[in-house]
Formats: structure tokens, sequence, C-alpha cells
């Protein structure tokens, strides 16, 4: 079960903070738990891409526009102690950190072609039935995390 530290407002809209109490694992596994901090990225709605109209069709082209969201992929930390395996205590902790990063993400969105096609001459300007069209613009998720492993 995670906890979360209430964000104060000034920072409130890139992450959640997170501090995941592992201690509980010392009671069942014989070694000392790891420390585990991070963040929840909140995402961002943006302005999306709205529909327009394109000449030679009734509906216009990205029917359902899709949504972009922005967030911050949060600095992520582990710390795990290392025994000395000839003695008693520790030689320190193995650190994994992750700086934050940019994260991208766009909602699905599609395009839907009516069933009748645009007016034309040769039917003295009547819309003639044609097969309807679907496209399906697929869900995007960009980001770049990166880790660095420190001994001390």
């Amino acid at each position: 079960m995670a906890t979360a530290a209430a964000a104060s407002p000034a920072a409130a809209g890139t992450s959640a903070p997170v501090d995941l109490p592992l201690e509980r694992l010392e009671r069942v596994l014989p070694v000392e738990a790891p420390e585990l901090r991070t963040g929840v990225p909140v995402p961002v709605p943006g302005v999306p891409d709205g529909p327009r109209y394109v000449t030679g069709r009734l509906l216009p082209e990205k029917t359902l526009p899709a949504v972009p969201f922005t967030a911050e992929l949060p600095e992520t930390e582990v710390g795990l102690p290392v025994k000395d395996p000839l003695g008693e205590g520790n030689l320190g902790a193995l650190r994994a950190v992750s700086e934050a990063s940019e994260l991208m993400l766009k909602a699905p969105g599609a395009t839907v072609g009516a069933p009748l096609s645009a007016p034309g001459e040769h039917l003295s300007g009547l819309p003639e039935p044609v097969l309807p069209e679907l496209g399906v613009a697929p869900p995007m998720l960009r980001g770049t995390p990166a880790a660095v492993l420190i001994m001390g």
C-alpha cells in the first residue's frame, strides 16, 4: 500500500510524490528492505487538433480529435543496503536513480466518413450511397527515462 505526501499548491500539476513503505518485507525476508521513492505523473490535457472541413466530404476530418496530454515522469530513487560479507554492518548503499523526464501521451482519435458521397453533377446534385469509412488514430506514449547506478 502506497502513501502519497500532499503536494503544495504551487507544485501541483506535475506529479504526486509517493514513498513506498517496504519495511514490512523485513519481517518476511531476512534482508534489509530497500528504500523506494517515486511519484505518480499527473497528466494535464492539452488543446485537441479539432475537426476540419475537407472538400468533397460531408463529415469533417478528425471527427473525434485526439487529445494530447503532457506530464512529468518524476525522479525515482531505489536504495538497497549492501551488507559486509566479512563482518557486521553495511558497506553502504547501492542506489539507482532515474531523472525526471517529460512524458507525452495522446488519446486515440477517429475519422468517420458518411454513407453518402458529396453531391455530384451526374445525379442532378444529389449524393449517392457509398460504403462508410472509419479511420482510427492510435494512442501514443513518448518518454525518455534514464537510470544511473551509484554506490555510496
